[in-house]
């Protein structure tokens, strides 16, 4: 049977990332599917003198491999001013570290929610641009606008949008 981890790109405890994430595993019939929080990887904040004198952290070995064990990756970003959040951000570091391309070609959906309309699109293309750069097979891009209005009780209440979902999801399990 083939593994998925799905993640939000959040240490929030009521990531509305986290909350699409199972959504979208929840979609996918026929694979294991390992939810990741972020909270289980709470490592020091890369730097290379923290590195040179105590080494990358075992969280970070463990994310890898976790990353290596699955089959395909589903990852939605949460956006801080535009960007990746600091959480993202510090395991992607660490784990670039031990390896670069340490997304290893796993097909990945790729997707973002926000309270906004523009539903993460910045942290989204900054993911586009740099995720291909470790290895990162993006199978599929989807953003997920007005959080609040277009989802509820645990799915995407807009058919529009949830159609656009289950599309980007057939091309995923497509390829795992």
């Amino acid at each position: 049977m083939k593994k998925v981890i799905a993640l939000a790109g959040s240490n929030s405890k009521k990531s509305i990332n986290k909350q699409l994430a199972i959504y979208t595993a929840n979609l996918i019939d026929d694979v294991k599917t390992n939810i990741l929080d972020l909270n289980d990887f709470d490592i020091p904040i890369y730097s290379i003198d923290y590195e040179n004198e105590h080494g990358i952290p075992d969280k970070a070995y463990k994310f890898l491999s976790l990353v290596k064990e699955a089959d395909g990756v589903i990852l939605s970003l949460a956006e801080h001013n535009g960007a990746y959040t600091t959480a993202f951000k510090n395991i992607f570091d660490w784990v670039s570290r031990i390896e670069g391309s340490f997304w290893s070609e796993k097909p990945m959906l790729l997707m973002a929610t926000s309270p906004g309309g523009r539903g993460g699109a910045s942290v989204l293309s900054i993911a586009q641009d740099r995720f291909p750069r470790h290895a990162a097979n993006i199978t599929g891009v989807f953003s997920l606008p007005s959080f609040g209005t277009n989802f509820s009780e645990g799915k995407i209440s807009n058919k529009d949008l949830d159609d656009e979902l289950k599309e980007h999801v057939k091309n995923f399990k497509g390829v795992l």
